[in-house]
């Protein structure tokens, strides 16, 4: 029985829409992560281009830090695996070790550099299994500057492009003294695009982050909903707020997803961003060593061997307190695709609209704007 509805959902998802639509009614948004990062190095003003040229309505960038206090967009703070920097000679005494929110690394850190130094690297495909033909071309990117690409790109394109700011470690930069939220509410005012029908979202991993931002700023915030991993059961091991930490709050991300924990949420931001696994879970066989059975045979075991579970009701429970739902990360690989999926990404795309998400986080900006064609037109 569990089978059937969950095959019932990726093939006729239509039918499933009207019981389950967006908070709105609204079309789900596309929201272009990192740029279209399936196709060309992360948070480049090529990708970003390339995402919004595939249609993509907001497109993401995450925010931190250099030493002399200006945004840039970048995924971490750390360097060395989307940078050249391990490459450059004159770097190699910068190298070092630093704890991130809690955990150390090694490497060159945004916040050692100034803008100057950081403007004469290169970004680089930090995942091996993509495109690495482009690595080296094109430079790190300032959030003015992103900005400014988003008003030329609305213009030329005839529709608004929305823009989705992510405060990267913020109890970090705060630590540091290079705090991100005011730098970041200055930057969309200075672009006309700090008052509440703008179209941006700021989202955050941290709460501490979003209640300054809602002091700050009336733009919609999203709280993100991080996990660790999905144990061969389908539970997730969830992992907690930075902040929480910090504060000593006991409550993972996973503890905050209850209607108690929705409503608390709904206080200080307007959606959430989940973990995809939060809403369709997946599970593994294991054998009696307790490994994961490599079901598919070739050799590999990877979500290909995972089989789907029901879906929660999370969508509903945070439609419910009013909240909207925007979970990530959606790719193509075929390696991070439940069985279920047959291998095509738009059945993954077509199970999680039929929910009712009122927009999902896509490395692929065109295949996810291809599936919400299907969804709404089929």
């Amino acid at each position: 029985m569990k089978k059937y509805f969950i095959l019932a959902t990726l093939l006729a998802a239509t039918t499933l829409a009207n019981a389950a639509p967006t908070l709105t009614g609204k079309a789900p948004l596309v929201i272009g992560h990192r740029g279209a990062s399936g196709y060309l190095p992360d948070h480049t003003l090529a990708s970003y281009r390339k995402a919004i040229e595939m249609g993509a309505d907001y497109i993401e960038p995450d925010l931190v830090s250099t030493k002399d206090g200006v945004l840039i967009v970048r995924h971490e703070t750390t360097l060395k695996d989307s940078s050249d920097i391990a490459s450059r000679p004159e770097f190699a005494a910068r190298k070092r070790k630093f704890k991130i929110d809690g955990i150390e690394k090694e490497g060159w850190f945004t916040f050692d550099l100034t803008l100057a130094e950081i403007k004469t690297l290169r970004a680089i495909q930090p995942r091996a299994d993509r495109p690495q033909a482009y690595n080296g071309q094109f430079q790190i990117v300032t959030f003015d500057e992103l900005l400014t690409l988003r008003e030329e790109k609305s213009k030329e394109t005839g529709r608004e492009i929305g823009i989705y700011p992510e405060t990267k470690h913020s109890t970090l930069h705060q630590q540091l003294g290079l705090p991100l939220e005011e730098k970041l509410v200055a930057a969309l005012a200075k672009h006309g695009l700090n008052h509440k029908d703008a179209p941006v979202f700021i989202q955050s991993f941290e709460t501490h982050s979003l209640k300054i931002l809602r002091k700050l700023t009336p733009v919609k915030l999203v709280f993100l909903v991080d996990g660790h991993d999905v144990r061969p059961d389908g539970s997730i091991a969830a992992n907690r707020p930075y902040d929480y930490v910090i504060s000593g709050d006991p409550r993972s991300y996973a503890d905050m997803m209850t209607p108690a924990g929705l409503h608390e949420i709904r206080q200080f931001a307007d959606g959430i961003g989940p973990w995809k696994a939060y809403l369709i879970g997946w599970k593994y066989k294991t054998g009696a060593d307790g490994k994961i059975i490599d079901l598919n045979g070739d050799k590999e075991t990877d979500q290909r061997d995972a089989v789907l579970l029901p879906p929660s009701n999370l969508v509903h429970e945070a439609h419910k307190a009013g909240l909207l739902v925007h979970p990530f990360t959606f790719r193509n690989e075929a390696g991070l695709l439940a069985s279920d999926y047959k291998g095509r990404p738009e059945a993954e795309y077509l199970a999680y609209f039929a929910l009712g998400v009122d927009g999902v986080f896509s490395d692929f900006s065109d295949t996810a704007v291809a599936a919400r064609k299907h969804f709404l037109t089929h």
